[in-house]
């Protein structure tokens, strides 16, 4: 839409791809969790729905830490009541119906049949172990070269990365990106 817009991009925790499979499945089970919740009513609340923390401790344990982080720290089942106790309990200070904008709003996303109209510098930036954006499914091999400047960076998976919230860990990814702004094109000009 705006190709002059900007000089780099460096997309995280994201695939070139549209809004489905497991991301989607989790996301929408969200968003119905929030929506069923007849203390939603509509989005008309005036206190937040009470099986709402629930839904979110539990889509965040089902879709972020990574295997072997989450396995490390729940390695038997008393271990792993444990973290999701700890998880109910922290509870959340985020309003339901924020993150079911937020959520419904991912569901059109589908940014690759415009990946060639793409001109700024790109690094796009995933984990191995991303539970909601799946190295595996070798998205970013096949689709980031069609972007005329882009690369990608695959955060190996290990103990200490966090699956979809390994991006949060800038140390992994710094250099990669102080690369691309120390090589990105001044396009102002």
């Amino acid at each position: 839409m705006y190709p002059d817009f900007m000089d780099a991009l460096a997309p995280m925790a994201a695939l070139p791809m549209p809004m489905s499979g497991r991301n989607w499945m989790m996301r929408r089970m969200l968003i119905d969790g929030i929506r069923n919740d007849p203390g939603w009513n509509g989005g008309k609340y005036t206190s937040q729905p009470q099986a709402w923390p629930q839904s979110l401790a539990y889509f965040r344990l089902a879709t972020s830490g990574g295997t072997r982080a989450v396995y490390k720290n729940a390695s038997t089942r008393e271990a792993t009541d444990r973290v999701i106790a700890a998880s109910l309990e922290a509870g959340t200070p985020l309003d339901a119906n924020d993150v079911l904008y937020a959520y419904h709003a991912s569901r059109d996303y589908d940014p690759s049949p415009h990946l060639e109209r793409i001109e700024a510098a790109l690094l796009a930036i995933v984990a191995e172990d991303d539970e909601r954006n799946p190295a595996e499914l070798r998205v970013l091999e096949r689709e980031i070269p069609r972007v005329r400047n882009g690369d990608y960076l695959i955060i190996p998976a290990s103990e200490t990365t966090q699956g979809h919230g390994t991006t949060r860990d800038a140390h992994l990814w710094k250099d990669g990106l102080a690369e691309l702004l120390r090589t990105a094109p001044d396009r102002s000009k």
